[in-house]
């Protein structure tokens, strides 16, 4: 039995939501125009409404407007009979009342254009058969090589001289605050959107303590929060941002329920804490998440991994460094793609467990994921650091300002409670070297220790 040509496959609700896409996308429309043959559509009035859309694209050499379709679709449409007429005609009405986005427009996007590159590759084939007959073979290979570019981007990219203008068009980051007024300084403003921020510290120095201070500030300032939390369950970190934006202690906090919630009834901003057990999820499951908040209505501002390292690659690599550099870039990705602050965290090796100061060289496994970040952070806690509720964090990368200074924190992880202070008269220079000096002079203590113990 033949596979059906068309879409009916998928539908009517898909075939409707590709019209509607093909009306409001115009560079959708222009790239599946080369592909698109109207009697994929299994139903008439969908052929009717989308033959009228090219036809005005034909015609005027612009994508008709919702209001130029609503003048066109009033008139008489044309040879239809009158019962075709009046599905068009309700099939738009339908559009206009539902102004959301279309849910999944990509993977209908995706699904249609494959469908339609696979038709006109099979009739390139075709006409190839009797091409090969006449031993046409350079007419063959033109045929085959036009079918496969059918239906491409058809974005060419920048041009140089034409698009001169646009590299003097003002563009906003829209970044949004740290909370710390003097990181805000030097990255003019915080981390804008597209851009993927890193916070690396050794285990239990505090890396998820900071992700959370960022999250609680943007909820403060109005933006929507998504929490995605891979080692800690949901309503644990739900507790630390209780703590952190009500300024009680952790272990008061189940104490204070009537106070909590007068707090969130306030927030402009909106908080989901999603959880996945370690190594579950991918970049790709927090895509897919993502897409289903945005479809759902659910506007995302700002995303933090809680952490980077634990998620599960999406394709296994020969080396685990490889991996860690590609869940990098794909966060990054994300970032760009849904338009959204990302923030993330980074585990340390041995060397940075008591450093006074980590730099990029303490990084675990994979260097390369500092490559893709548009801002990277530090905080290192001694043992005596901690008992004082101090550290310091140290700016390893910074896209958008200055780097390589060292700010002495105040970090109270009993209410979330981290402050950025000013640097002290010791420059950064001074603090590394030293900080290098006495790991160096520690280690070689444990060494003469260890052979001491040999030798007995």
């Amino acid at each position: 039995m033949s596979e059906t040509q068309d879409f009916s496959r998928w539908g009517k609700q898909f075939q409707e939501n590709l019209c509607n896409l093909i009306l409001d996308d115009s560079a959708f429309a222009a790239q599946i125009g080369e592909v698109l043959d109207i009697k994929f559509l299994e139903l008439s009035y969908l052929r009717l409404f989308t033959q009228k859309i090219y036809d005005y694209r034909a015609k005027y050499g612009v994508h008709p407007s919702r209001d130029s379709m609503m003048t066109m679709l009033r008139a008489d449409i044309g040879d239809e009979n009158d019962v075709v007429q009046k599905q068009v005609r309700e099939y738009f009405a339908r559009v206009i009342a539902n102004d959301e986005m279309v849910s999944g427009s990509e993977h209908i996007k995706d699904v249609a254009l494959d469908f339609c590159k696979e038709q006109k590759l099979k009739e390139a084939m075709i006409k190839s058969v009797e091409l090969i007959k006449s031993s046409s073979y350079d007419e063959v290979s033109k045929v085959i090589n036009d079918a496969l570019k059918l239906g491409t981007d058809n974005n060419h990219g920048y041009d140089y001289v034409v698009d001169f203008e646009k590299r003097f068009e003002l563009k906003a980051r829209n970044p949004v605050s740290t909370g710390w007024d003097l990181i805000d300084s030097i990255t003019r403003g915080g981390l804008g959107r597209g851009e993927l921020g890193v916070v690396i510290a050794p285990t239990g120095a505090g890396k998820s303590m900071a992700l959370v201070h960022l999250g609680a500030t943007a909820l403060k300032l109005g933006y929507n929060v998504v929490h995605y939390t891979l080692e800690l369950q949901d309503k644990v970190i739900g507790g630390r941002y209780d703590s952190c934006l009500t300024g009680l202690n952790l272990s008061e906090v189940r104490d204070h329920k009537e106070v909590i919630f007068d707090m969130v009834q306030g927030l402009q901003g909106k908080l989901l804490i999603k959880e996945y057990p370690t190594k579950s999820a991918s970049t790709n499951t927090i895509k897919a998440h993502l897409d289903k908040l945005k479809a759902h209505g659910h506007r995302v501002d700002f995303v933090i991994v809680d952490y980077g390292d634990l998620l599960r690659p999406v394709s296994r690599e020969r080396e685990k460094r490889q991996e860690l550099e590609s869940i990098y870039e794909e966060m990054r990705g994300i970032a760009q793609l849904h338009e959204c602050c990302v923030w993330t965290a980074s585990q340390t090796n041995r060397s940075g467990l008591n450093a006074e100061v980590i730099t990029m060289e303490a990084i675990s496994e994979a260097f390369n994921k500092c490559f893709v970040a548009d801002f990277i952070c530090t905080i290192s806690r001694t043992i005596k650091d901690k008992a004082s509720n101090e550290g310091r964090m140290y700016i390893a990368k910074n896209r958008n300002g200055p780097d390589g200074m060292v700010y002495p924190i105040f970090m109270d992880t009993k209410n979330v409670k981290i402050k950025v202070l000013q640097q002290s008269e010791e420059s950064a220079a001074d603090i590394i070297v030293r900080s290098a000096k006495d790991q160096e002079a520690t280690l070689k203590e444990k060494y003469r220790k260890f052979k001491k113990e040999q030798s007995k």
